[in-house]
């Protein structure tokens, strides 16, 4: 079996299948139980992939790329096969140009100057940017995000932009935490639902759930889950 290997790891296209079929079938299985029959949308995080790993997953059916990192992604886009691409790391108001023509969703969006500015660009680039306020639903203060209790206020600020379309919410909650994280959200999410879902601006994406989690998170309504290490493998980050 072929091998592609980056500077962080190497793993084969069979393991890459076999991760990617395994969750597949995970994510089928957390629909099930939780008695879900709309979408759940499977992420692939690319941070440190090499390109042509993420063409290979693409190639099996995979059709959104998570990015974290500008200048990586900006490096590697011109690559990559055809897939709808997300931004999901800490974005600087300063770096926002660089992404707004080449992205279709914003996740970490954690600030009314990083709204502004993306509404600022999206203006000048003639588009609506769709974003997801990320929400820091375990009060870390190593964390970005806003708190729970801000939500409602922050979003409200949000609406008024005339560039951004305000999709819904996002989070990455504490290593290990339990299923009360999940359910906090859920409840969040729904009740900020009732008063911004709009016909031309629907409130209907919940971005949570990671390679370790991602099936608590589908019981408490996510639509969108990130998979990184559990379809790559492990990367070491500098």
């Amino acid at each position: 079996m072929e091998r592609l290997s980056d500077n962080t790891q190497t793993i084969s296209c069979g393991e890459i299948r076999e991760n990617y079929l395994r969750i597949c079938g995970e994510v089928r299985e957390a629909m099930a139980a939780a008695n879900r029959t709309d979408k759940v949308r499977i992420m692939a995080v690319t941070k440190t992939v090499a390109a042509e790993k993420v063409n290979f997953a693409v190639g099996l059916g995979l059709d959104l790329l998570g990015e974290n990192r500008v200048q990586e992604f900006l490096d590697k886009r011109e690559a990559y096969a055809p897939a709808e691409v997300h931004f999901i790391g800490g974005l600087q108001t300063n770096k926002v140009k660089y992404i707004i023509d080449k992205v279709s969703m914003i996740h970490s969006v954690d600030s009314l100057r990083l709204a502004e500015e993306i509404d600022r660009r999206a203006a000048q680039n003639g588009r609506i940017m769709d974003i997801l306020t990320e929400i820091n639903i375990g009060e870390e203060e190593t964390k970005g995000g806003v708190s729970a209790d801000s939500a409602e206020e922050f979003c409200a600020g949000i609406a008024e932009l005339k560039n951004v379309r305000l999709r819904g919410l996002m989070t990455i909650p504490p290593p290990g935490c339990s299923e009360s994280c999940f359910a906090r959200m859920q409840e969040l999410f729904e009740c900020l639902k009732r008063r911004f879902d709009k016909e031309n601006a629907p409130f209907d994406t919940l971005s949570m759930g990671m390679s370790g989690d991602f099936a608590a998170a589908i019981k408490f309504g996510a639509t969108i889950v990130r998979i990184g290490s559990g379809l790559f493998g492990y990367r070491k980050y500098s």
